[in-house]
């Protein structure tokens, strides 16, 4: 084989890889910016949304809520510090928070906003969100609930 062949074939070869390249990253790569912590939050209120609509369970989601009532632990097995949330969009969610595994909110009183990422499991009531601590077995995803400029998993 010629030099001037091999040359033309191995210019063919990279321009083929680099077309490959470009669009392996182009579909790799995300459609745009990050979300920044508030705009993943207004997106978990749609998921909420959705996933209270249609009756579903078990989705790891991502949202901020007020306060509207605190409500008495739950003693029975692991305890939970518990109270519910009005979301953005006027869906109520009821946060169980493992205080076994992970710090109590001290301090929580209605009207203040709590950030949480965790499980939602449906009810008729809005849902229940749970797993907002870390998983000491480390076979589930994280969680944690945000408050006063506190994460607590």
């Amino acid at each position: 084989m010629g030099m001037r062949r091999r040359a033309l074939l191995l210019s063919l070869t990279f321009a083929v890889a680099a077309l490959v390249l470009a669009g392996a990253l182009a579909v790799l790569a995300p459609s745009g910016p990050a979300p920044s912590a508030g705009e993943g939050a207004r997106s978990g209120v749609v998921t909420l949304r959705e996933a209270y609509r249609e009756h579903r369970s078990g989705l790891q989601v991502e949202a901020r809520g007020e306060v509207i009532r605190l409500l008495p632990d739950d003693d029975d097995g692991s305890r939970h510090q518990r109270f519910i949330l009005r979301l953005s969009s006027g869906q109520t969610v009821l946060i169980a928070h493992n205080i076994d595994l992970a710090p109590r909110l001290e301090g929580l009183r209605p009207g203040e906003t709590v950030a949480f990422f965790g499980e939602y499991e449906w009810n008729p009531e809005g849902g229940v969100v749970h797993w907002t601590h870390h998983d000491p077995g480390g076979d589930h995803p994280g969680g944690w609930l945000e408050y006063q400029g506190r994460r607590y998993h």
